[in-house]
């Protein structure tokens, strides 16, 4: 039986930006905590991401830039600590940072900052820090009783914030998953977000040795739409306008491409029939595309006359296929290329101001492992950081 004195007052399982965020607030509070990583180091996807730079957060973070089942859930948790909070923490330490685009911030050195100034301020709250330590199970008696490489742990709250499935090679499990369903726990089904898609055999002929070409396009499901770059991959499409629309897919098998979101196109390729007869498809598209991209298209829709000997309906049906492409989607690119997981904890199973489990008193989630995605651009990092502010305060 573990002695009073080992017992902890929370443990945390996973040591990445939820994991550390929450592990400081709860210890600054003067708790007594525990934090179980099972990598050698902690703060691994902060260490990675951003290009090693760490999109830390963004500017324009809003419940609306979220995804989940239940999309007024992180409304409290995203109110109470804004990407102002993380902003007067990263200049707190000092760390230089720049705008890159979109609101998205980024350090100006590299992640690591970010990741020291967290385990340095752990530290200095008094908060241990274990390292290559897995867990193997977690009961609940009197106490929280964790099972670990490293020995049993005792507490009397629990945080699991053990990230989702996407990026195995850091070491990804579905840790989250199986404690959440060991404590009764209802779990949205789980999809990688924010991934490359793989387009279908035909389409890959048409555009796969197009590899490494991108362009800036509207890209649609339904009512969701997101103006960003497409990059044109040897398997189909990635790029931040494809990562973005992943993540709402669901049962759709296509996306639709809008070449030409910001121009009146049927009225600009009339203008070119009546004003510059002889001017052709390719000239045009070749204005505001790749050669070889704009090629292709000629090549597959067979636009090989100049404008002036196009009927009008084969202006309509260009405008149209250029501003409403609909492309097949075969699948996406999995785990190993996802950035994030959707779908994870039911967040009708939490309490949105404290992430705490309504039906274990003491059982918190927080971060990736929740059915909470965020946008591409610093908006997961932010939700990272919220989540794990109100467990923090809460524990």
């Amino acid at each position: 039986m573990t002695k009073e004195k080992d017992i902890y007052h929370t443990i945390i399982l996973g040591g990445g930006a939820a994991g550390l965020m929450c592990a400081l607030q709860a210890g600054q509070r003067g708790k007594r905590v525990l934090l179980i990583e099972h990598n050698d180091v902690v703060g691994e996807k902060i260490r990675i991401s951003g290009g090693g730079r760490c999109n830390f957060t963004n500017l324009y973070a809003d419940p609306k830039c979220y995804y989940s089942k239940n999309p007024r859930f992180c409304y409290s948790a995203l109110a109470r600590y804004a990407p102002a909070d993380i902003i007067a923490y990263v200049d707190q330490h000092k760390i230089a940072y720049h705008e890159k685009t979109l609101g998205q911030l980024f350090c100006d050195g590299s992640a690591q900052q970010i990741i020291d100034a967290l385990t340095r301020d752990c530290e200095a709250a008094g908060v241990t820090i274990l390292t290559n330590c897995m867990v193997d199970g977690v009961q609940k008696e009197e106490h929280f009783e964790v099972e670990t490489t490293l020995g049993e742990f005792s507490s009397t709250t629990l945080v699991v914030a053990t990230g989702g499935l996407s990026i195995p090679k850091l070491g990804a499990t579905d840790i989250g998953y199986s404690l959440a369903d060991h404590f009764g726990l209802n779990i949205i089904p789980c999809d990688p977000g924010l991934v490359p898609l793989k387009l279908t055999a035909d389409n890959l002929e048409t555009l796969g040795d197009l590899s490494g070409i991108s362009f800036p396009a509207r890209v649609s499901i339904g009512k969701t739409s997101f103006d960003e770059d497409v990059l044109i991959t040897h398997r189909g499409l990635s790029g931040p306008a494809i990562l973005q629309i992943s993540s709402y897919l669901e049962d759709h098998t296509e996306i639709t491409i809008n070449l030409f979101p910001d121009m009146p196109l049927e009225e600009e390729l009339f203008q070119r029939k009546n004003n510059h007869p002889q001017s052709t498809p390719k000239q045009f598209l070749n204005e505001h595309l790749s050669l070889r991209f704009a090629r292709r298209l000629c090549e597959h829709h067979q636009w090989s006359v100049p404008f002036g000997e196009m009927s009008d309906k084969r202006i309509r049906v260009m405008a149209r296929s250029l501003q409403q492409w609909r492309l097949p989607i075969e699948s996406t690119e999995g785990y190993a290329k996802a950035e994030v997981t959707r779908g994870g904890v039911d967040t009708k199973e939490l309490s949105p101001k404290t992430m705490e489990a309504r039906k274990v008193p003491g059982l918190y989630f927080i971060g990736e492992v929740v059915d909470v995605t965020g946008w591409l651009g610093g908006y997961n990092f932010q939700w990272a950081w919220a989540s794990a502010y109100a467990a923090g305060q809460s524990v």
